[in-house]
């Protein structure tokens, strides 16, 4: 290792550091998606899991991840995907999840337990409440199931008549 920091701990505060490219308000630590960092001398192998399968900002996050250890002094590095299990909104630590509301993102709720199985298919849209994260009212609409991303709705407040993003449950 050429660099700075040695050891887990400061591999692991390396990456905590990485911010999502596309909630940067959120580490990928925040959103829950980094699973483990594990140093052999100067090799570092940091294990994550996406939002979901087909996220279009894994390169982006793998790109990010190897640029801030290499910047940090770790000579090779190496981003492990692993999809199983799968991702879950309830992996957002509450850091992450205050920070969604703090910029108008309405942060998810936890997710119900599930039976064993498959998962059974709803063509309407969840009755869940969604509390607007301007103005809190439980008054809010879903305007689109799919937002900018993926794993986000569109909403409208019926209060303060502010649309928002919301953070669906996985």
């Amino acid at each position: 290792m050429s660099g700075a920091v040695t050891g887990v701990a400061s591999a692991r505060e390396v990456v905590a550091e990485v911010l999502d490219p596309e909630m940067p308000m959120l580490t990928l630590d925040d959103l829950g998606v980094v699973r483990g960092v594990q140093v052999d001398g100067d090799s570092v192998t940091v294990t994550i899991t996406p939002t979901y399968s087909g996220c279009p900002a894994i390169e982006a996050m793998r790109d990010d991840i190897r640029a801030r250890l290499t910047e940090a002094g770790y000579d090779r590095v190496e981003v492990r995907t692993v999809l199983s299990p799968a991702w879950s909104t309830d992996w957002i630590s509450p850091a992450g999840l205050a920070k969604l509301a703090e910029h108008g993102i309405a942060p998810p709720g936890r997710v119900p337990p599930r039976a064993a199985g498959p998962i059974p298919l709803a063509l309407s849209a969840p009755t869940a409440v969604v509390r607007c994260p301007r103005c809190g009212s439980p008054a809010t609409e879903e305007l689109s199931r799919f937002g900018p991303t993926a794993c986000t709705a569109l909403r409208r407040c019926t209060a303060c008549r502010e649309p928002f993003e919301h953070v669906k449950e996985i």
